[in-house]
């Protein structure tokens, strides 16, 4: 049975207790999943994708109810003011996240959650990585999704969409993909008065509806927004993200309380600034916080931290919890951060703005082992025309180091257009 046409904090709230039970009694769920960065980009996508397809489910869909999970722990949603700054606007708080810990311990999950007994949406990635894609690979059976394709999800996944398409956000493909379900849904529920059957407290059954599309559209936008810098990135901008950004904007325009005062310029520089403000977290939490790591063929092991601030802000947040400045205090920081990850290959890839207000990126690679360092050379070799790869000109002791096992360089990226979706395939592919 179809869940009913509800707010987005009903929905989840509902979501989540139904995922306790059907842990709890071994019943079946399907689960849409974003990647393990858990950006702003693929939580809005599970949810958007969820909210809509359940209350609209396939005829012979697995379960009735789409379950979003976000891929990070529940403390992990602090490291995301973007997320808190978004949710205001959506009526909802972290609570009603399903995230890991909603899950059951690595330990026992395949005992109480049985893989034939999931079904697994991917979203905003296109390959299950990590102890979950070991145990539940087999059981992905749909995709949306604006990376390389991997060729890890089936060619026919049955009910569910197999799209992997080139867009800014991959928010605005799911858009697209549930635009006509979701007007259907919003058209059937004014006609027969569900938000009045709901319960609400308004009188007006037409206002609750478009308010409740309003708080789902606007949490859709703001992923579209940040993703396309306002639709002004013309590297990234597609017309996926203008036609979805369109179509979201009529929804929150047609909400009452919103139409003489939505701004969107406004609301991406409010949500674009939370997201900015990462100074109060600690080193590792920022390493941490928009993280992302692939297993090779081979064991080898890589991982990528894509950072809104320069390196320079990097070292100075060290050196402040280090109680010193030296180089010495950054480079530990980021050596223990790959050693707790069990990393071969570990990169950063800053963004920030310079002096004269140009876009600009670094990028540091650094090798932990001998068959690593033979890989990031490779890289640096095959790459270093197509990302425009020039010596970095900050501190001597951070920018190159060589010996004993290990290898580090860091580069001005000078083709800013190419962010971690194309980068992290090129060190993919330098792997021999």
């Amino acid at each position: 049975m179809a869940a009913p046409r509800n707010s987005l904090r009903g929905f989840l709230t509902h979501a989540k207790s139904a995922l306790r039970s059907a842990i709890s009694s071994n019943q079946k769920v399907t689960l849409v999943i974003g990647n393990e960065s858990a950006d702003l980009d693929s939580m809005t996508c599970q949810i958007l994708y969820a909210y809509v397809r359940s209350m609209a489910p396939p005829k012979n869909a697995f379960t009735p109810l789409y379950l979003p999970v976000t891929n990070i722990p529940a403390s992990g949603i602090s490291m995301r003011p973007e997320f808190l700054a978004v949710f205001k606007h959506a009526n909802i708080e972290p609570a009603h996240l399903i995230t890991l810990d909603d899950l059951p311990a690595l330990s026992e999950i395949q005992a109480r959650l049985k893989p034939e007994n999931t079904k697994w949406i991917l979203v905003d990635h296109n390959a299950l990585q990590g102890q979950l894609g070991k145990i539940y690979s087999s059981r992905v059976q749909g995709v949306i999704d604006h990376h390389d394709d991997e060729g890890r999800v089936p060619k026919n996944t049955g009910d569910e969409p197999r799209i992997i398409e080139k867009s800014g956000s991959c928010t605005s493909l799911i858009t697209d993909y549930i635009r006509p379900t979701w007007d259907m849904l919003s058209g059937s529920a004014l006609s027969s008065g569900a938000a009045h059957a709901q319960g609400d407290s308004m009188s007006d059954d037409d206002a609750v509806v478009k308010q409740w599309d309003a708080s789902v559209a606007q949490l859709a936008l703001a992923s579209i927004l940040i993703d396309t810098s306002n639709l002004q990135d013309k590297n990234k901008t597609t017309d996926h993200d203008r036609k979805a950004v369109e179509y979201l904007e009529t929804k929150i325009l047609l909400c009452p309380q919103l139409v003489t005062s939505f701004d969107r310029t406004a609301f991406y520089e409010a949500i674009d600034a939370a997201k900015k403000d990462i100074g109060p977290l600690k080193l590792q939490d920022i390493l941490q916080k928009d993280y992302k790591e692939w297993d090779q063929d081979d064991g080898q092991k890589l991982g990528i931290s894509s950072i809104v601030k320069p390196i320079s802000f990097l070292k100075n947040k060290a050196d402040e919890e280090a109680s010193s400045s030296s180089p010495k205090a950054f480079l530990e920081q980021l050596q223990s951060f790959a050693k707790d990850h069990s990393l071969d290959l570990y990169s950063i890839m800053t963004t920030s703005t310079s002096q004269g207000g140009d876009f600009q990126r670094e990028l540091l690679v650094w090798a932990f082992n001998d068959k690593a360092a033979s890989w990031a050379r490779s890289f640096a070799e095959n790459s270093r025309e197509e990302l425009g790869l020039e010596d970095w000109d900050g501190d001597e002791d951070v920018a190159s180091s060589e010996g004993h096992g290990q290898w580090r360089r860091v580069w001005w990226q000078r083709q800013v257009q190419h962010s971690r979706k194309r980068v992290a395939p090129l060190l993919r592919q330098a792997h021999s």
